[in-house]
């Protein structure tokens, strides 16, 4: 539990928005490319990639090498060989489709291919046959044609009945989403009371309903109009809207729209999910299987401390950590941005022992502390206090022979110091910088600077720096 809370508390808010947006380029990847064959073939390379990274957890070596070299050369062949998929897929929407809108239009049926090829013929005034069969068998009845049994689509049924081919004159049968035959021989109606408008195309089609259960469509090349038959029905059919609706019933199709944008919906939900547990997936392999250790050597911050108190040693200015991690975030990480900080609010005057811990640390997230060096630390502190030394000369060289010093006279005699009670305690008096004999020819005056004997040390706040000595000479 520890180790997960851990985890969880090291993500950065940069590791959350990187899977975001990748777990969003992922799943618009596949709003856009679902169904086409490039998808499926990105499918199979993920797969790879899976093998691939289970190989590099397991060390086979030659076999991980061998699988990112197939991953490098298949991404490759998708660009070349699906190029005009991918093209079509981006010239056919705008830039909002391609980045934020859903893909709402549903995938083509076969009664939706049918339809739209069928008002084609019409508008070019090209006439067809197709039988759509019911329950019933059709051998006894029909001629055999020439078998076709390719998948249905617009551009197929229409290259079937094109005047220039040679199967154009006799009729397509379409079984599910595939043309079964093509050519077929369709018996002709003995009925009386059709139209003697209607040609071969038309009692050939009321044939086959009279004697079967199937529906046939009727393409008239004179008039360019559409007929169904079924049964001892011939409705001529309008519209692209009134031909779906009848194909629909019969072949037992309930339009449900709203189950259709249902199951969409969840579709798309579900591809989010995946989308995004991928993403993490791939994120944790990377992050965390490549960690690395890395060595900063971080300065001590000493804060809060006591003004009453004076630091005076520490046995370390700064430690050495050794923090793992990915090698990307620790090859991006400065020094600046780590932090190690000891508080001494609660510190009492003489020596005080910290242990380094992570309460002591700032490391940015994503980063682990595997060792510590020191792991403690020695702070001694002193009472700051303020205390007066007489004030002495320090002489220097010596006077001509001729001269004796006589006497001398420091103003102010005493020197005011403030600073750790330890060391204030252990001087006795202070001296001025020296002063030169060598260049005193007669009695008079001159200001020396007081030497301050310790870095620890002030003067007393007000006071000068500086004192006067007045000496006095005399002949031998």
């Amino acid at each position: 539990m520890q180790k997960i809370l851990t985890f969880i508390f090291s993500i950065r808010w940069q590791d959350i928005l990187d899977i975001a947006f990748n777990s969003y380029i992922l799943f618009r990847l596949y709003a856009l490319f679902r169904g086409t064959d490039a998808f499926r073939v990105l499918i199979g390379i993920a797969f790879l990639w899976v093998l691939e990274r289970m190989a590099v957890s397991m060390g086979l070596i030659l076999t991980s090498w061998m699988i990112e070299g197939i991953i490098a050369v298949a991404a490759l062949i998708v660009i070349v060989v699906f190029r005009n998929e991918i093209r079509s897929v981006f010239r056919a929407r705008n830039i909002w489709t391609i980045l934020w809108d859903l893909p709402q239009k549903q995938a083509k049926t076969p009664i939706d291919i049918i339809t739209e090829s069928v008002y084609e013929l019409a508008q070019q005034h090209i006439g067809a046959l197709i039988v759509l069969p019911g329950r019933e068998d059709l051998e006894e009845v029909v001629q055999k044609g020439v078998p076709w049994d390719g998948k249905i689509s617009s551009e197929m049924i229409k290259s079937i009945f094109w005047p220039n081919n040679p199967v154009h004159d006799g009729a397509a049968i379409i079984r599910g989403n595939r043309v079964a035959e093509v050519s077929a021989i369709l018996p002709l109606s003995q009925r009386k009371d059709l139209p003697s408008v209607y040609g071969t195309r038309h009692r050939a089609a009321a044939g086959l309903a009279e004697m079967t259960d199937a529906m046939i469509i009727v393409v008239s090349e004179e008039k360019g109009t559409v007929t169904i038959t079924h049964g001892t029905d011939l409705l001529n059919i309008s519209s692209e809207r009134d031909l779906k609706r009848v194909l629909k019933g019969h072949l037992g199709i309930r339009e449900d729209q709203t189950r259709y944008l249902k199951k969409r919906r969840i579709e798309m939900y579900t591809a989010a999910v995946v989308s995004l547990l991928i993403i993490c997936v791939v994120w944790f392999s990377i992050s965390r299987g490549f960690d690395a250790i890395k060595t900063f050597d971080i300065p001590i911050e000493y804060a809060d401390r006591n003004p009453k108190l004076e630091l005076l040693t520490t046995s370390a200015t700064s430690v050495r950590l050794y923090l793992r991690g990915s090698r990307a975030l620790l090859s991006s990480i400065r020094p600046e941005q780590i932090r190690i900080r000891i508080d001494l609010s609660q510190a009492v005057s003489g020596t005080n022992t910290f242990a380094i811990t992570h309460d002591h640390l700032s490391i940015p997230p994503g980063l682990t502390l595997k060792e510590v060096r020191p792991m403690v630390v020695d702070v001694t502190l002193d009472e700051r206090s303020q205390k007066g030394f007489p004030a002495q000369a320090d002489w220097a060289g010596k006077l001509p022979p001729r001269l004796i010093l006589v006497r001398s006279i420091i103003t102010p005699q005493k020197v005011e110091l403030i600073g750790p009670r330890t060391i204030l305690d252990s001087i006795s008096t202070i001296y001025t910088a020296p002063i030169l004999l060598n260049d005193i020819t007669r009695t008079g005056k001159t200001d020396a600077k007081v030497v301050i004997p310790s870095a620890f040390l002030t003067m007393k706040p007000g006071s000068k720096d500086k004192v006067a000595v007045e000496y006095e000479v005399k002949e031998r």
